[in-house]
């Protein structure tokens, strides 16, 4: 892959179909009024999302010589000048809010909040405990609210609360993977990693996944969901749910795996597929 390629992680932007996730749950999916705006934020989410990508590396090229992994991407290899890296971060993210504004005053105001607590994170917040996490998980939800604003329609509090928590889940299982990965030397790769201790994330992991679990199945269950349906059907797409984090768990603990979440994903088939049967799933009895 061309490391100017390579640098914009496009594996990276499957992450960008929580901005889909509206269309879908909210039934406009066949509307081309919202179809369309709706893969134009999708598309445009994909450019703020590489943009925060390029800067990211740029904070952490030196130290991410250390790393076994990481210092084979295009900044710590020397295939890409830091110069060049950040004019097309700047690039990216200038061309991303450019193009929201043809969405609309909101939509601008999400992008450009998403922007602000990406470079909020990469300044301050990735050096604070538990924040971190928090404030990659907040990057998923606003990710959704952007998907609602582009179709103008009310963002559900289940689909908020659902987002919220599989990104902890999968954040958590990132520090992990990067703990298990670089041992003794982890703080020196990030220093934020020496205030987390396995059992500490193991702890959390438990009561994300358990918390992910019950509020998808009230979610399936509840009276919105039940009353747009005209039934409990939706409760069917549960098994997917378990499935996937279970396989997820599996994966992170048995195969230590889990340092990007959507590498993981597209290499790991038994996930991908339950993911497209949850899909398909849900469309189906969403809108048959």
């Amino acid at each position: 892959m061309s490391p100017y390629l390579r640098i914009l992680r496009p594996e990276q932007w499957i992450k960008n179909g929580f901005v889909l996730a509206p269309l879908i749950f909210a039934e406009k999916l066949l509307e081309p009024g919202a179809f369309t705006p709706a893969f134009a934020a999708f598309w445009i989410f994909c450019l703020l999302s590489s943009g925060t990508y390029v800067f990211n590396d740029l904070f952490d090229w030196e130290k991410d010589r250390a790393h076994p992994l990481k210092k084979d991407r295009p900044i710590p290899s020397g295939r890409i000048g830091v110069g060049t890296a950040a004019l097309l971060g700047g690039f990216l993210s200038l061309s991303g809010v450019f193009a929201a504004i043809f969405l609309g005053r909101l939509f601008l105001l999400t992008a450009l909040g998403y922007l602000a607590l990406q470079m909020t994170y990469n300044f301050w917040l990735r050096q604070v405990v538990i924040l971190d996490i928090l404030t990659i998980a907040m990057g998923f939800v606003i990710r959704a609210l952007a998907g609602s604003v582009a179709i103008k329609v009310s963002l559900s509090p289940w689909l908020i609360l659902c987002t919220l928590l599989v990104a902890l889940f999968l954040g958590f299982a990132k520090r992990r993977h990067e703990i298990v990965l670089m041992g003794d030397a982890a703080p020196e790769h990030r220093k934020i990693l020496s205030e987390y201790s396995l059992p500490f994330l193991d702890q959390l992991i438990g009561i994300v996944t358990a918390a992910t679990i019950v509020s998808y199945a009230i979610y399936t269950l509840s009276p919105e969901v039940t009353a747009r349906l005209g039934s409990s059907s939706m409760i069917l797409t549960l098994p997917f749910v378990l499935y996937g984090i279970f396989r997820y768990l599996y994966l992170v603990y048995l195969r230590e795996v889990g340092g990007s979440p959507s590498r993981d994903l597209l290499a790991d088939r038994p996930l991908l597929a339950c993911i497209f049967l949850w899909g398909v799933v849900s469309v189906v009895l969403i809108y048959l």
